[in-house]
């Protein structure tokens, strides 16, 4: 693009930002297109001092000196790769998109396109969102959520299974370099009466 044509996009973009967008709302894409749509209806009838014409009545002449479309379109979607987290959320723009915890330290796949937001781990599909143009939400699915509690009430257990097993080892007499006289198993014969010189008698 050169610095001339460069100008005039700005410009255009220019005349829109102060003439089309102040005090609109718009809830997605399609109804952005939508309202311009209707508005480029009047402003393309206005007579513009630059071109001295209304745009209106170059339309059929600019669409003539136009290049044909490319036969095979360009894709809709652009692919980003990242390793999970362990917060299983992946960010789009400002937006925070929940992931299957499953994939959580693998490379996931993002695809992002103006209906949807989907994310593949290897083959498999952990995450699809209706893709949100409001500005820093999170969107979290139940299924993930349920997920996430399931996987952290595992990991509470087995952590406090490893707490119990080490503090039992930690009790243990051994542990602790403490020696424990060991008798003959005969002894505690004699000291039942089971056999001959029992009844209290038996041998120190």
């Amino acid at each position: 693009m050169t610095v001339r044509s460069k100008g005039l996009v700005e410009r255009a973009n220019g005349y829109l930002e102060t003439s089309f967008l102040p005090g609109r709302l718009f809830t997605g894409p399609d109804d952005f297109n939508a309202q311009l749509t209707a508005w480029l209806q009047i402003a393309n009838r206005r007579h513009h001092r630059v071109i001295d014409a209304r745009p209106v009545d170059r339309w059929e002449s600019d669409r003539a000196s136009m290049l044909a479309i490319p036969p095979v379109g360009p894709p809709h979607w652009w692919p980003l790769r990242t390793r999970l987290g362990r917060d299983h959320y992946i960010r789009v723009d400002t937006n925070d998109y929940s992931v299957h915890p499953r994939a959580i330290g693998h490379v996931v796949t993002v695809h992002a396109d103006t209906e949807e937001i989907t994310v593949i781990c290897g083959n498999d599909l952990v995450a699809r969102h209706t893709r949100c143009w409001a500005k820093h939400q999170s969107l979290t699915d139940p299924e993930h959520a349920e997920a996430a509690r399931n996987l952290r009430g595992e990991v509470i257990h087995q952590q406090a299974a490893r707490a119990a097993t080490a503090k039992a080892a930690a009790l243990a007499p051994d542990s602790l370099g403490i020696e424990v006289e060991q008798r003959e198993l005969g002894t505690y014969d004699r000291m039942f009466t089971l056999i001959e010189g029992g009844g209290g008698k038996e041998d120190t």
